[in-house]
Parts: structure tokens; C-alpha cells; sequence
């Protein structure tokens, strides 16, 4: 898992059906002080997160397609959790 912070959303009108129904967010990873580290990626939603939460991330496309139930689902990373504390 990755700890992100969700810094934007993507809108896309036209998309394969099987992202129906999901957002797609920019995530930033960060490090426990919430300080950015390396690249941002995009994932999709699972938990109704917005711009500027802490979130859990999932890189892995296996996990992501076990969530979403279809094994040949295009996806890789996926937002699973949003953080209430780091402590």
C-alpha cells in the first residue's frame, strides 16, 4: 500500500465501461509527514475521496482487479481508504 494525498481530479466524458462509476483522482505519494514522494499517479476511486485527503492506496493490479471482481480489468491502482490520523 502507498499513502497518497489526493492533489486533482480527472474528467474524462468517454472511457471503457468498466471505469463507469468511478472517479479518476491524481494522488501525490507521501512519506508519514505527509511530505511528497516521488511521481503522482492516477487511480481510481473506490471510497469517495477528494482533493486535498490522505488516502491508501493500492498499486498492484491483481488487488485491483479482485475489488472491482473481473480478473481481466484494466486497472492498477486504486484509493481503498481515506486516512483519519497518521500517528
Amino acid at each position: 500500500m502507498i499513502l497518497g494525498k489526493v492533489i486533482g481530479n480527472v474528467v474524462s466524458t468517454i472511457k471503457l465501461p468498466i471505469y463507469q462509476g468511478y472517479k479518476i483522482l491524481i494522488v501525490q505519494p507521501v512519506n508519514d509527514k505527509e511530505e511528497p514522494q516521488g511521481e503522482s499517479l492516477l487511480a481510481l476511486d473506490t471510497v469517495q475521496a477528494g482533493v486535498g485527503d490522505t488516502v491508501l492506496v493500492i498499486d498492484e493490479g491483481n488487488s485491483s482487479r479482485l475489488i472491482m471482481n473481473n480478473s481481466t480489468a484494466p486497472v492498477r491502482t486504486m484509493i481503498v481508504g481515506i486516512v483519519d490520523a497518521i500517528e
